[in-house]
């Protein structure tokens, strides 16, 4: 077990860790164990959903915290809930409407499950919403999409890719679950590595202590990142242990 200056990796999923088969690479795989091995904390920090992040965490054998629903939960260890951020019935009923008006898809993640355009609640009374969002590859519509969210306020609002916008409630991000996780490991953000591609990485990136962007991020991502690594097609989690972390 080294002293290193890093002691946690915050890794987002999708277009970071899983390649674009959805799939960890075998050398990603055993360069996390290595890095565990070594003492270092590995934390998932996710868009998804505890549940779609879970089989992952699984395939790792992390037992570490996890950051999921862009930092909506944060979990103590895989199955224990430290903390849930919850959005008001009422901007999601509202969030539905501004869809609707631009015809355009929509999906939400409850407490329970995902819900979307074609399968939407009756009543949302009594379901608990963590987090809503829209998908249209037509620039101007997610554009009237995204004014509209801002007038609404309250909703902290981010993506996980280009064409999609993604709605957590004011003020929670990945950056907080981190900060969180960090509170509970006894570290501090400047001890974290955190790495990304997608606007909902952002904060995370700007609050560790070493930010890295995927070579496939999202140009704004690159530019807040301390350094860009090779994509999640190429190992790029691998480059990040070795060069940054291992040393």
């Amino acid at each position: 077990m080294g002293d290193y200056k890093y002691k946690l990796l915050a890794l987002d999923m999708d277009g970071t860790l899983l390649n674009d088969n959805h799939e960890i690479s075998l050398e990603t795989t055993n360069w996390i164990h290595r890095a565990i091995k070594e003492g270092i904390h590995v934390c998932l920090s996710t868009g998804r959903a505890a549940m779609h992040a879970l089989p992952y965490a699984q395939e790792l054998g992390l037992e570490t915290p996890m950051v999921t629903v862009n930092g909506s939960e944060v979990w103590k260890s895989p199955h224990e809930l430290w903390r849930r951020s919850l959005l008001d019935v009422e901007l999601v009923r509202k969030m539905r409407e501004i869809a609707l008006e631009h015809d355009s898809w929509y999906w939400a993640y409850s407490t329970k499950e995902l819900y979307n355009a074609e399968r939407w609640p009756e009543s949302l009374d009594g379901l608990e919403w963590l987090k809503f969002g829209y998908n249209t590859s037509d620039d101007d519509k997610r554009h009237s999409i995204l004014m509209k969210l801002q007038d609404l306020g309250g909703l902290q609002i981010t993506n996980s890719s280009p064409v999609n916008l993604e709605i957590n409630p004011g003020g929670i991000s990945k950056a907080t679950g981190i900060q969180e996780v960090c509170d509970l490991l006894g570290i501090t953000m400047q001890e974290v590595v955190a790495v990304g591609d997608s606007l909902n990485d952002l904060a995370v990136i700007q609050a560790a202590g070493l930010g890295v962007a995927m070579g496939n991020a999202q140009e704004t991502v690159k530019q807040a990142a301390d350094v860009v690594v090779a994509s999640n097609n190429d190992d790029g989690i691998v480059e990040v242990i070795r060069k940054y972390i291992l040393v």
